[in-house]
């Protein structure tokens, strides 16, 4: 596996080493001692699995206490990933990284607890695989507003096509959300 810091250097892409032949493919896409290496923790207690129609945007999600680190991939289709540094004491507070998680690419995407995430569905068709390191907690959930001017998340929309959830099209604007120490 190849581990590569972002420009935020706690969010990691992850690209597995993928053995094919003419029967099709095989590659891990987790291994606890390169991951801790890495220095990405190896301890994970949910994995979930989201499918979502072109033009979905979900996010940006974050849990105020149980933070979770998120290990992400795609395994049908081909999302725009984004994860926005909400830590004050970090250099890169306020600041967003973005990927391209495809099926076709096989790239995962490390992002810390600390952050907020969400995605953009490029495809007809994505399901999302993630693995948390803290259980989902409603009550701490928060949802940091998807296109904050103040963050400036440079979205690949497709025109016409934005669909988003009640809680995620009134969430809280930077300036105003929750944010850890």
């Amino acid at each position: 596996m190849k581990f590569t810091a972002t420009s935020i250097p706690d969010v990691i892409l992850i690209e597995p080493r993928v053995f094919g032949d003419t029967r099709g493919f095989f590659m891990e896409t987790y291994q606890a001692r390169r991951f801790a290496e890495a220095g990405i923790p190896n301890e994970f207690v949910q994995d979930n699995h989201s499918g979502s129609q072109q033009g979905s945007l979900r996010g940006l999600h974050y849990q105020i206490r149980q933070p979770q680190g998120k290990l992400v991939r795609v395994v049908v289709g081909e999302v725009f990933d984004v994860a926005v540094d909400l830590r004050r004491s970090s250099p890169t507070f306020g600041r967003w990284e973005s990927a391209l998680l495809s099926a076709e690419n096989k790239t995962q995407i490390w992002i810390p607890p600390g952050f907020a995430h969400g995605f953009y569905v490029l495809s007809d068709w994505v399901e999302l695989v993630y693995k948390a390191t803290d259980f989902y907690a409603p009550e701490w959930e928060r949802t940091l507003l998807w296109n904050d001017p103040e963050i400036g998340i440079d979205w690949p929309l497709i025109e016409g096509q934005l669909l988003l959830s009640t809680k995620d099209a009134q969430g809280t604007r930077f300036r105003d959300a929750d944010t850890y120490n």
